[in-house]
């Protein structure tokens, strides 16, 4: 038995009560429904006025936001689905597992470029306008759509190539492990994520750093920069347990196999739902010029 299908039936050998399974899911669900509501207000003030639209840094965490929107409806809409439909046809899946791994994936990539436009404003102000365009700002969305594409789409057509077609017609518990089974994809995840999450890291370090030795010359602007990137790596941080969890998932599952069942919905609480819950923060609560016009949309 492979470790997919372990994982399958331990899930089904220790399913949860009626009750217990309606608690997780209505914490789910509010949670899910509480942040997009929170992050539709913020894409409302974004499109009703030209001084976000026209700004670099607010249409990278526009981005951010919607990006976030559709990874937390999609991992929401599965998280429902397992417990009511629990097994979906594997071409029906494949959809929702790719859409969610572009936008998992698009997350760490987009904050790096968050920090490193943090940087310029605060390391080269007088050059920040001559660098930072909007159209070099969405061409940069533009690649980092790209580079996500060429680390997910093979995942697909290795399957393609090496399942059978009536695989796809198949019906099977929504996983990513089980619609893209061949051994060779975790070690091209594993190498990607390993890649990524170095640059990521690298940036991230880079630009605090030096807006760190810039704040010490008692700029305000530094500081609170600074406090951003310090944010940024803990969300980073949180997106970072996505590839270390399926490790030590396995480590808990073997120690307590009883409680795997609960042990995934943490997982998905710290991993899927809160780093989602940060950005609104960042620059909702945070930044005093997208607070005082968001104020008179949020309750629309």
């Amino acid at each position: 038995m492979n470790v997919s299908s372990a994982n399958v039936t331990l899930v089904l050998q220790y399913r949860d009560s009626f009750s217990k399974a309606l608690t997780k899911n209505v914490i789910v669900v509010v949670l899910g429904i509480s942040i997009n509501y929170i992050n539709a207000g913020l894409i409302r003030t974004f499109c009703k006025h030209q001084i976000f639209y026209t700004n670099p840094r607010y249409i990278l965490f526009i981005h951010l936001v919607v990006n976030d929107m559709i990874q937390l409806t999609l991992t929401v809409l599965l998280f429902v689905l397992s417990y009511t439909v629990y097994r979906l046809k594997v071409s029906v899946c494949c959809i929702f597992t790719l859409l969610a791994l572009f936008t998992t994936e698009n997350t760490p990539l987009n904050l790096a470029c968050m920090a490193v436009e943090c940087y310029i404003a605060v390391c080269f102000p007088l050059r920040h306008a001559l660098i930072c365009t909007v159209r070099r700002t969405l061409m940069l969305i533009g690649f980092m759509w790209s580079t996500t594409m060429l680390s997910v789409l093979p995942d697909l057509f290795i399957t393609l190539a090496t399942e059978p077609l009536n695989f796809f017609n198949s019906k099977v518990f929504c996983l990513r492990q089980t619609v893209f089974p061949n051994p060779l994809i975790i070690k091209k995840r594993d190498i990607t994520y390993s890649v990524f999450l170095v640059i990521v890291w690298i940036t991230i370090f880079y630009t605090y750093f030096n807006i760190l030795f810039t704040a010490k010359k008692a700029s305000i602007d530094a500081k609170k920069a600074q406090n951003t990137i310090i944010l940024h790596g803990f969300q980073l941080l949180l997106c970072m347990a996505t590839y270390s969890g399926p490790q030590v998932l396995n480590v808990l599952k073997q120690f307590f196999p009883e409680n795997h069942v609960d042990h995934l919905f943490a997982f998905y609480i710290i991993v899927q739902v809160l780093p989602r819950s940060i950005s609104p923060i960042l620059y909702g609560i945070r930044d005093k010029t997208f607070r005082r016009y968001l104020k008179s949309h949020l309750w629309c």
